[in-house]
């Protein structure tokens, strides 16, 4: 049995349809909502995302990803034999938007299956993926994270709905003898759960509850850094590696100034962490995926170089996944 997994293939798909702040700014004012470029670039960073169309879901998203991802492997879609989506936000109740992305890839037979974990959902997918192929239960796995937020936004809440976007970015990860995924950490605390939500729910056919993104933007930051710190010093223990080890961070994109507070508290300057979030926004389970592949395919990021992933969503859930490419 080989005792690691590693990534031997990424990629990334962003809708067409770019947001920029200004077209958000002006669709805002005609519902009678302000807000400025300048106030949204301040506080989180972002100056555009990517909305999805109104017949697009999250397995589209999705297939596009994975086919960039199984390119850059030099692999077909029936070589792999496990398919975990990370998403929030399936295209149906039920089956899982893993099984629709099977079928749209032409496999068949893999076990394929969704993982619900909001914005750390990618970083719970990788380590299950991990797991599985260090059992001998899996040899090639797909992982992917794929979201469609913008239909979860209350565009009368300027601070949320100004924050999120939609996009796709997949891995494929091959039991190999070569280091890969040196170390996980997840964990979940339920008592958060109220800070960052959609408290809707599906009964009698109909949508009851309040199906909109819901957010306690100061109360999800105090929480974010310290959990962010604590995941990145609890992998790099496991691996008995430093600060100083890792090239490159590339975190959930979720606010600039979580990221930089996070790097801060690792002693890591911000030229050593991957930042997409200004072109993105927050895709939730996306965009740990999204920014590794954008960092790998801009040179940026390079092979043999050891990176720390690490993401925190709603639940309230946080990880992180040390890894040499």
């Amino acid at each position: 049995m080989k005792p690691y997994s590693r990534i031997i293939g990424t990629g990334s798909y962003l809708p067409p349809r770019r947001v920029t702040n200004a077209d958000l700014v002006a669709d805002l004012a005609a519902r009678g909502v302000e807000t400025s470029d300048e106030w949204i670039v301040e506080r989180t960073g972002i100056r555009a995302r990517h909305f999805a169309d109104a017949d697009v879901v999250s397995s589209d998203l999705a297939l596009e990803a994975a086919r960039q991802a199984l390119q850059a492997a030099h692999l077909q879609a029936q070589d792999i034999d496990l398919i975990i989506v990370a998403t929030s936000t399936p295209d149906m109740v039920f089956p899982s938007t893993a099984t629709i992305l099977q079928h749209k890839l032409g496999a068949h037979g893999c076990p394929a299956f969704d993982v619900q974990a909001v914005c750390s959902g990618f970083i719970y997918a990788l380590t299950v993926a991990d797991a599985m192929i260090r059992a001998g239960t899996a040899t090639r796995a797909l992982v992917v994270g794929s979201e469609i937020f913008s239909r979860l936004l209350d565009f009368q809440d300027r601070t949320t709905c100004v924050l999120f976007g939609d996009g796709a970015g997949a891995v494929v990860l091959e039991a190999s003898d070569e280091p890969g995924i040196l170390a996980t950490d997840i964990h979940a605390d339920g008592k958060h759960v109220g800070i960052l939500c959609v408290p809707g729910h599906v009964s009698g056919g109909k949508v009851t509850g309040l199906p909109l993104l819901t957010m306690d933007g100061q109360a999800v930051f105090k929480l974010a850094v310290g959990l962010l710190e604590g995941a990145a010093r609890t992998v790099l223990n496991k691996a008995s590696l430093t600060e100083a080890d890792i090239d490159w961070l590339i975190p959930h994109q979720a606010n600039i100034r979580i990221m930089q507070s996070t790097a801060r508290k690792l002693k890591m300057g911000m030229d050593k962490v991957v930042v997409t979030v200004q072109e993105h926004g927050n895709t939730s389970a996306a965009s740990i995926p999204l920014a590794l592949d954008h960092a790998v395919r801009a040179g940026q990021v390079q092979k043999g170089q050891t990176l720390l992933l690490e993401g925190v969503g709603g639940g309230f859930t946080w990880g992180a996944v040390l890894l040499k490419l």
